[in-house]
């Protein structure tokens, strides 16, 4: 019961101090925007957040404005400041999203690395296979990323610099349409040449 006091008490500080950032021809909802840095058509990500107390999964992402899309394609240019960044998708609210976590571990070296996960109220889980190999050869370096999502089939692909990522491939029919972000799980990065085209 404390634990979940703390937890809602913590998502509820978040949200209040949410604010909105303007690139790549959209408005991002942020949950920290101090936390962000529009710079010559970059987005940066210049502070990582671990998870707010309680089940564990993402936070500190932007979420595009726009209307829930039932299809949709992000391509971006991604530089990941450690090891990894994340584009999220189908996304219906702080607890109820996917997203691609794109990394420089593997999944079977680290189960919670360089895959697809779901978020349904309570922690995230891994809905892709762990095998494969890393999706970013080493991190500071530019990568062209293109996520596909279709809400009719539930199927999600992601490829990196051209090449398809097995472990960056899921299907899951429990959200449907929803809007995408960008962002860390707890780490930082940066974005620029962003692309969002769906329906």
């Amino acid at each position: 019961m404390i634990r979940t006091l703390l937890a809602l008490l913590s998502l509820a500080g978040a949200l209040s101090a949410a604010g909105t950032i303007e690139i790549f021809g959209y408005k991002w909802t942020v949950p920290h925007p101090e936390d962000w840095k529009v710079e010559d058509g970059t987005l940066h990500l210049i502070r990582g957040r671990e998870p707010l107390p309680g089940p564990r999964r993402p936070y500190n992402f932007a979420v595009a404005q726009t209307e829930a899309f039932s299809d949709v394609t992000v391509e971006a240019e991604v530089k990941p400041g450690e090891r990894s960044l994340m584009i999220v998708f189908a996304y219906q609210d702080p607890a109820h999203f996917d997203y691609a976590h794109i990394s420089t571990d593997t999944g079977t070296f680290q189960t919670y690395h360089n895959g697809i996960f779901h978020v349904y109220g309570g922690e995230r889980v891994r809905i892709s296979n762990p095998a494969g190999p890393a999706s970013f050869a080493a991190s500071g370096r530019w990568y062209q990323v293109k996520l596909r999502y279709s809400a009719a089939t539930g199927r999600v692909r992601v490829t990196v610099d051209g090449q398809p990522v097995p472990a960056l491939d899921a299907v899951d029919v429990s959200l449907g349409a929803g809007r995408v972000g960008l962002g860390s799980f707890d780490e930082t990065g940066s974005f620029r040449k962003v692309k969002i085209v769906g329906r």
